[in-house]
């Protein structure tokens, strides 16, 4: 397990190394730095020192060298719309949007997981079938649409939530805010966690009840039945650690994809997250913030693929068993 692990590690480096590149490829090629950091009045010399205090006369393999070693440190320069490191840009903005993409997971869990056995346990059932066209209407739903029919529903018609904002937070360290301990927090997080979690929600049924349906038509299902062993312990002790198998890696992904894509949601609800801030720099060309968007974005999905990974080898023993081939 810990080759297997090492191997993991030293792939998901390359990995985030390449997009360094691909980072460093947007300073370099989508406009000039200089241009976004100074104004019309400044004269040719004052910009070419400051070009040459930023060192992009410097051969471009020195470039990217030192634009990786920087990433490494989380040194990403200074955004040109804010005049402040990008990192304390981060810092400020990441805590709204682990909050929401967190609390977003859960609910899309601990709803689609019940739902999918539900609905391949008793397909037949009315339930069943109204879970099916509920999951169709969640996925085909765009996001910013579901929010907005949350907001109209329970901000304007009925008032009980508020329909943009984190509400009041408290600090609980240097860097970290948390609107958990708040009532207007709590409130406030209720509409953007559930429209993020609604899509992810649906596509976790859907997959559950393909994946358990399958499960259940399997011989071992039949064997444990004609062993005498109760309904219940086939369905949950058997079938569905069976069906989590292949759903844990999809699973894993969609919930990268939470924080990821979480910029429509944050938009719609003037969440003040990273994926407000990213959008922002898109329309500012805010290079520093856009590169330091798509690490992070990289470095998550790379930490959530190594989890996932180890989660399906300890789950799956067929898996464990090929690895002690492969070391033999």
């Amino acid at each position: 397990m810990i080759a297997f692990v090492v191997r993991r590690l030293f792939a998901s480096i390359g990995v985030l190394i390449a997009v360094g590149l691909i980072a460093f490829a947007m300073f370099r090629y989508v406009g000039d730095p200089v241009n976004q950091m100074v104004g019309v009045e400044t004269s040719v010399a004052e910009r070419a020192q400051l070009r040459e205090e930023l060192g992009l006369n410097e051969p471009v393999i020195v470039q990217a060298a030192r634009f990786l070693a920087n990433a490494a440190r989380f040194d990403f320069g200074v955004s040109y719309q804010f005049k402040q490191p990008v990192s304390d840009l981060f810092r400020a903005r990441m805590p709204a949007t682990l909050e929401l993409a967190l609390v977003a997971s859960i609910l899309s869990l601990l709803a689609g997981i019940p739902m999918g056995v539900y609905a391949a346990l008793h397909r037949d059932s009315a339930l069943a079938k109204l879970l099916q066209a509920l999951s169709l209407i969640g996925i085909s739903l765009p996001t910013f649409l579901t929010g907005i029919l949350l907001i109209t529903l329970f901000s304007v018609t009925l008032g009980w939530l508020p329909s943009f904002g984190r509400g009041e937070v408290v600090r609980l360290g240097p860097w970290w805010t948390t609107g958990f301990l708040t009532v207007s927090g709590l409130k406030s997080l209720i509409m953007p966690a559930t429209t993020l979690a609604l899509f992810q929600m649906t596509l976790i049924m859907r997959l559950v009840r393909a994946e358990m349906l399958e499960v259940l038509r399997a011989d071992y299902i039949r064997f444990a039945r004609a062993r005498g062993l109760s309904e219940s312990a086939i369905h949950f002790r058997h079938a569905l650690k069976n069906t989590l198998v292949p759903v844990i890696t999809v699973v894993g992904l969609q919930l990268g994809s939470i924080v990821a894509f979480s910029i429509i949601t944050e938009t719609v609800f003037a969440w003040p997250g990273l994926g407000q801030l990213f959008l922002q720099s898109i329309q500012n060309v805010d290079i520093p913030i856009m590169a330091a968007y798509l690490l992070f974005i990289a470095l998550l999905f790379v930490i959530i693929n190594l989890v996932v990974d180890i989660l399906y080898v300890s789950v799956d023993p067929r898996l464990r068993a090929s690895i002690h081939e492969v070391r033999g």
